[in-house]
């Protein structure tokens, strides 16, 4: 091969690569169909068994175009098996032979240390298939320029010397009397081996081999866990087909189990009994406020599942969740946890809650993206929002719902009872009769709408409570509809909630938002002894930012306020059954506690687990109340990952009345200020193990007075509540 001067000296002091050595040409050959009819008399003579050396090293392109047939083919420094490796080849490649010498052929490797080397390969009886270098191709950019279907690869072998890297150089392809052309190799074809399935047509569907039983696939390798494993494949856990002979190859059966233990300390005033009370000194209308919670649920879920739930909703499934509770609660006053006057001050009850039982039946798939309508009865979790503002709870119900668009809309259509609660441990009771407290929903969600990652909620829900026959008397003997103020006579209302909500992100801000509209009537509201007209507002919006480690959050939400009992509107906004997931719910102060203000204890501030301060007998048992004087919280918060299974949550927020007229009316005073506290609260969040099947969380808050607060409680001024609980889910 003949080189420019200045090239030779780079190639030799190592600063050309070989690539660019490849295609260093600078002769032209003299007739591409001289060298095509001489390449093809060679090919006869070694077709024929004539005997004959090819010695190409001095030739301009190699002679013959070698294929890999076996897994693995060495190359070595001489033609001598036990010389130096140097490199390898793999089955399928191809590779070009410079030179034939008993068997052996030459060929040239690229080495990044030692530049262009030459290495031997061994033809071995029946493993390479030789193709002459007369098979050409036109390419496109001229009839008159050929390219040979050539292709190079190497890797080095583990004897090999380190540095060798596969390398396909352009090959220089010219016509007497025309410029130099320098075109690619096309990529090799791989080797077709005819013992095996034939490659598919096409535009044809693949070939498969069908598995009956894909459930099994592991079992028959070996794999088999124990019931107790959750982790790996397990029939308890709707891994493996149940009873295939009885109800055929695709049901499945789920099992989990969780147990749930609350232990909860804390601090706000109640009432001292009207009677008696064991407490000497007693002269206050409030008592001692200290009371210890003790609450254990063990949650029980059992499902029966028929169909391929990860690429299709199930066409039918069947669940049932008992809930088994103990509580154990003390205080120090007498009367506050029954009404008689024996009662003491320890309640020890259990109880057994009935929270799912539902039938889900798959009605239709109405796209090849398996969007669908199911129908689901029974009782069964509903969520009006994605905080739980309005509803959140298990009620009777019938609903329909579905998705279209490959599931960028969603919909809900719904109708629902309210199941009678459980006084002490807020459980389902499905002993007693449905409650005359009945809702329609109807929604439809919007993924990324009005931009990319935000989903947008519509939502129309008409509550209709007819409870205004006869009053009703919880478990402990207290007065649970209508509530202990006014003339005390029952009452109902139908009232429309309009929503519209958001959650999502924009950019790096995560947000959450529902807007709330109330319109409708109570029949005659105990406290104004007339027919008022509802015409209520709320709003509430978190924004929060995550930095690396920590995410920062910032919480607004405003429920309007009752501004005259007495008149013929009520302007107090109320949900159904709220169930907030906002501003720390789970540690704030104000959120977990029923603050009792008026009826001794009849009446609280706000319901447990409830953000609105709505004067209930109790969240769970009463009814919604539209003359009350509203909330205005704002506030800040911080969910902070110390560890990876350790989480810090805080949060502070300023809570206001929006207007205190129907407290003042009620407390027989004028009206309090409007400045309620501050409730500031800390927490963690501790999982051991990475998982939610050992969770630890932990809190203590404590609500700073406001002046409204003191005028309400004056005597009180250390509310506060700490509690300790632990999860542990199979």
């Amino acid at each position: 091969m003949r080189l420019k001067p200045l090239a030779a000296w780079l190639i030799f002091a190592g600063l050309l690569p070989w690539p660019v050595h490849a295609q260093i040409r600078t002769d032209i050959r003299p007739s591409i169909v001289a060298q095509v009819a001489e390449t093809v008399e060679k090919v006869s003579r070694k077709v024929a068994g004539i005997p004959e050396v090819m010695d190409l090293e001095n030739a301009e392109r190699p002679l013959v175009l070698l294929q890999v047939f076996e897994n693995r083919r060495v190359v070595y420094a001489k033609p001598d098996a036990n010389s130096r490796a140097i490199g390898e080849f793999f089955k399928g490649q191809l590779v070009d032979a410079f030179e034939e010498k008993n068997g052996w052929y030459r060929i040239r490797i690229q080495d990044s240390l030692l530049g262009s080397t030459d290495g031997w390969i061994e033809q071995g009886t029946g493993q390479f298939g030789e193709l002459a270098l007369g098979v050409f191709a036109p390419r496109a950019f001229s009839a008159d320029v050929l390219q040979d279907q050539a292709g190079t690869g190497i890797r080095p072998s583990q004897n090999a010397t380190p540095g060798i890297v596969p390398t396909t150089p352009l090959v220089q392809r010219a016509i007497p009397g025309r410029d130099t052309i320098i075109a690619p190799r096309d990529v090799a074809i791989p080797v077709i081996d005819p013992s095996q399935v034939p490659p598919p047509l096409p535009n044809l569907p693949r070939e498969t081999v069908a598995v009956p039983d894909r459930w099994r696939i592991m079992q028959s390798l070996g794999f088999k866990f124990p019931l107790y494993d959750p982790y790996n494949q397990n029939v308890i856990k709707g891994d493996l087909p149940v009873l295939q002979d009885t109800l055929g190859p695709d049901w499945f059966f789920n099992l989990g189990v969780i147990a749930d233990t609350l232990f909860e300390q804390r601090n706000f005033p109640v009432p001292v009994p009207p009677a008696t009370s064991t407490s000497s000194g007693q002269t206050n209308i409030f008592g001692n406020g200290d009371q210890t919670i003790f609450a254990h649920n063990l949650i029980v879920s059992l499902s029966l599942t028929k169909g391929n739930t990860t690429f299709k909703p199930p066409d039918y499934e069947f669940r049932l969740t008992p809930v088994f509770n103990y509580t154990d609660v003390r205080v120090n006053e007498d009367r506050l946890l029954k009404i008689g006057a024996s009662s003491g001050d320890t309640r020890r009850e259990g109880f057994v809650g009935i929270q799912e039982a539902f039938v889900d039946v798959h009605l239709r798939n109405v796209s090849d993206r398996y969007d669908f309508d199911s129908l689901r009865v029974g009782i069964q979790p509903f969520i009006s929002d994605f905080r739980g503002f309005l509803f959140q709870d298990l009620p009777m119900g019938i609903r329909l719902f579905g998705n279209r668009n490959n599931n960028i809309y969603q919909y809900n259509i719904g109708y629902f009872k309210r199941v009678e609660k459980d006084t002490n441990s807020g459980l389902n009771d499905i002993r007693q009769d449905l409650r005359d407290d009945d809702f329609f929903v109807a929604n439809l969600y919007r993924q990324d709408f009005p931009f990319l990652g935000f989903t947008s909620q519509v939502s129309y829900i008409h509550n209709r409570n007819n409870e205004d026959g006869e009053r009703y008397f919880d478990a402990n003997g207290f007065l649970a509809r209508p509530a202990s103020f006014g003339d005390q006579q029952p009452f109902g209302y139908h009232v429309d909630y309009f929503g519209l909500s958001g959650d999502g992100h924009y950019g790096r801000l995560n947000i959450t938002t529902s807007t709330y509209y109330a319109s409708g009537k109570t029949d005659r509201h105990p406290l104004a002894q007339r027919e008022q007209k509802i015409d209520a507002f709320f709003h509430a919006t978190e924004i929060s930012r995550d930095f690396d480690w920590f995410r920062l959050r910032g919480n607004f939400l405003y429920a309007s306020g009752d501004e005259d009992p007495f008149d013929d509107k009520a302007e107090g906004f109320d949900a159904i059954f709220e169930n907030p997931q906002f501003a720390g719910a789970d540690t704030s102060f104000f959120i977990r506690q029923n603050i009792p203000l008026v009826g001794g204890g009849g009446v609280f501030l706000s319901g447990r687990n409830g953000i609105l301060p709505s004067l209930r007998s109790s969240k769970e048992q009463g009814q919604s109340n539209f003359i009350n004087p509203g909330l205005l919280l704002l506030g800040v918060g911080a969910d902070i990952d110390v560890l990876p299974e350790l989480r810090v949550v805080a949060n502070v927020s300023k809570l206001e009345f929006d207007n205190t007229n129907v407290l003042g009316v009620l407390r027989q005073q004028r009206p309090p200020s409007t400045d309620l506290g501050i409730d500031a609260s800390v927490g963690f969040q501790y999982r051991p193990f990475f998982s939610q099947n050992v969770v630890i969380n932990g809190s203590f808050a404590k609500l700073l007075p406001g002046k409204g607060y003191k005028e309400l409680f004056p005597d009180d001024k250390d509310p506060y509540s700490f509690l300790f609980n632990v999860i542990l889910s199979f």
